[in-house]
C-alpha cells in the first residue's frame, strides 16, 4: 500500500506543477505526450484519481480542527 500513497503523491505534484505551469503557457504532459493524445488522456486520469485517492485516505490527517 505504501507504493500506491507514492505513486499517487507523486502524479499529484505533476499535475499541481503542470497546472502551475500553465498559468505561464506551458503544458508539460502535453509536451512530452502531445503526439499521443490518448495518453495525455490517461494522464489526466490517473493524476484525478490519486486526487481522490489521497482525498479519501487522508482526511483525518487534516490539520483543519
Amino acid at each position: 500500500m505504501k507504493a500506491l500513497e507514492m505513486i499517487a503523491f507523486i502524479l499529484l505534484v505533476v499535475g499541481g506543477l503542470n497546472w502551475g505551469l500553465t498559468a505561464f503557457g506551458y503544458n508539460v504532459v502535453e509536451m512530452i505526450f502531445g503526439a499521443w493524445p490518448a495518453v495525455v488522456k490517461v494522464v489526466y486520469i490517473l493524476v484525478g484519481l490519486s486526487a481522490i485517492y489521497v482525498a479519501v485516505t487522508r482526511k483525518g490527517d487534516s490539520m483543519v480542527a
